[in-house]
């Protein structure tokens, strides 16, 4: 069957389907939209759906509450955005990587950072020696951007970086990529993760204290909304609750408690929801068990939709859209029979495509090893390209929709996240709760008992407790160049020789004066420090002198 057609039955049943329950539903639904965010329905309704129930519980693709979907078409308008995750080495090398996935089909680029970059030093930096390059690009100056984007034009791709501490300074280099290659900021597109709350919960690559951390969040609010138009200004992350050992319902709760927050802190800030809103965005893991992942997606639309309207009182139909991003799951990838890893991750595409994803990233079959060779990063996006072109899925909007089991899955699903919402409530929020340790309990509860099933046999993983075999380790690994960290030091230098250092100093001062004012917004002054070729590490320090830096809560 061909992408553009829909069988004759099936639209006619449809279209007559959809037309009596909009003539049949028009009062309660003008019910509904006056209702309060104490009013939302929290009870799971019976299955099957009544004509009366349909437009609350599911309406229209592209219709509140988005539970069928966030457009009209899906994927029969457009495929989801084939956006593989990758970087390594240094700029030149993932400079080489991204050209090689886009000339094998890939749509879109994602920026994956080693872990100074993450945490804002320098590649010469003491804190940097033995992780320069390792789990992802290292990233210095404003030359490392200029090389990692050589001959890619940024008017013609969306990319996006995770990268969350230093998020403004990434993305101020970005804009002067773009800049430098003609390209006006206006017309850029793609997300920066930006999400430092799911960095106190789950991954620890924090730098400032919360307070400081969402000031910086939403001054790129603000500065986005006026300058960068198109750009997703927050990608908020339940992948790494999920790989740190959350359950579906904790990852969905907890990432959208983190929104919530967000949500507060800008309108704090005084920013109009309908002003930034539209360009939140999410993202998602997707493990093994298909039905469950399927669910989670549709609720969280279903959720996030009545928090926009009912909670903060947003107009426009975008605001209050859950748009998403999903990868496959790191941590279901085992180093036994690396072969298995690209059925788990097939099962995990299938999720994220009938749950309703804008943009995916498969993983490749050997990242329970080290990096992903070529070869195997080409089967990662063979598997998301086999999904769309041959499989049939995206011949319909929403397939699974009206399942018996599917919306009562989805129904239970949004029950347990109301319940986690309340209770992050009575905490106080989440920074709240994260400062109480109750988020990171519940993960780590969560996680144990996990590994315990693993261990008891409770729960089978094909090829590491069962169906085991004798096989040889792993012959061709993708390893990083041990002297990475002399080469990245000498560019430093080099740049610092070169640039104009009375105006580094100049503007980095004021950076530090403007950083002492929190009324103003610090944007303007990353992007001319980022001009300037001011590294990544000394406007880093700058606001580590003004802001201080984050202590964890010990947990016991």
């Amino acid at each position: 069957m061909e992408h553009s057609k829909i069988p004759l039955k099936f639209k006619e049943w449809e279209n007559t389907t959809l037309k009596r329950v909009l003539d049949k539903s028009a009062e309660r639904k003008a019910q509904f939209t006056t209702g309060s965010w104490q009013a939302v329905p929290r009870v799971a309704l019976p299955i099957p759906l009544t004509d009366d129930d349909y437009l609350e519980k599911l309406g229209f693709p592209g219709e509140f509450p988005y539970t069928r979907g966030v457009q009209p078409t899906m994927y029969r308008g457009r495929f989801w955005t084939m956006r593989q995750y990758a970087g390594f080495g240094t700029a030149e090398e993932s400079n080489r990587r991204y050209k090689y996935l886009l000339k094998q089909g890939q749509t879109g680029l994602s920026v994956a950072f080693d872990l100074p970059t993450q945490i804002g030093y320098d590649s010469d930096d003491s804190h940097s020696i033995g992780e320069v390059g390792k789990v992802g690009v290292a990233i210095d100056t404003l030359k490392d951007m200029e090389i990692l984007f050589d001959g890619i034009p940024l008017d013609k791709v969306s990319t996006s970086m995770t990268i969350n501490a230093p998020a403004a300074i990434l993305l101020a280099f970005y804009i002067a990529v773009a800049e430098k290659q003609g390209v006006s900021k206006r017309q850029l597109r793609g997300t920066i993760q930006n999400d430092i709350l799911k960095e106190y919960i789950a991954r620890g690559t924090y730098i400032f204290p919360p307070k400081a951390s969402l000031r910086l969040i939403t001054n790129i609010f603000e500065y986005c909304a006026n300058e960068v138009p198109n750009w997703n200004t927050i990608s908020i992350s339940g992948y790494h609750i999920r790989e740190a050992g959350s359950t579906a319902v904790q990852e969905a709760a907890f990432t959208l408690a983190d929104g919530i927050e967000y949500v507060k802190a800008a309108l704090e800030a005084g920013l109009d929801i309908d002003r930034f809103a539209g360009r939140l965005s999410f993202f998602f893991n997707a493990h093994n068990d298909l039905f469950e992942e399927v669910a989670k997606f549709r609720a969280a639309r279903r959720i996030w939709a009545k928090i926009m309207r009912e909670r903060f009182n947003a107009k426009y139909p975008k605001s209050m859209m859950l748009r998403f991003h999903t990868q496959t799951g790191g941590s279901t990838l085992t180093a036994q029979q690396p072969d298995n890893n690209i059925v788990r991750v097939t099962i995990q595409t299938l999720a994220a495509v009938l749950g309703g994803t804008q943009s995916l990233h498969t993983n490749s079959r050997d990242e329970a090893l080290g990096l992903p060779t070529e070869e195997a990063v080409r089967i990662a996006l063979r598997t998301q390209q086999i999904t769309a072109y041959e499989s049939g899925v995206t011949n319909t909007v929403d397939p699974l929709g009206g399942s018996y089991f599917v919306e009562t899955l989805t129904d239970q699903m949004e029950e347990q996240i109301w319940k986690y919402l309340d209770k992050i409530e009575e905490l106080g929020g989440m920074v709240e709760a994260i400062r109480k340790g109750y988020v990171q309990k519940e993960i780590q509860d969560a996680a144990f008992k996990y590994q315990r099933e693993i261990e008891d046999k409770e729960r089978i993983v094909v090829g590491v407790n069962q169906f085991t075999i004798d096989e040889e380790g792993p012959k061709d690994i993708l390893k990083v160049n041990p002297a990475l960290r002399e080469i990245q030091s000498k560019k430093i230098a080099q740049v610092k020789q070169e640039r104009n250092n009375r105006e580094v100093e100049k503007v980095l001062q004021a950076l530090k004066e403007a950083a002492q004012d929190p009324e103003q917004n610090l944007m303007p002054l990353i992007v001319e420090a980022a001009k300037t070729y001011a590294s990544l590490g000394e406007i880093t320090n700058v606001l580590r002198e003004v802001f201080g830096e984050y202590q964890e809560t010990v947990i016991l």
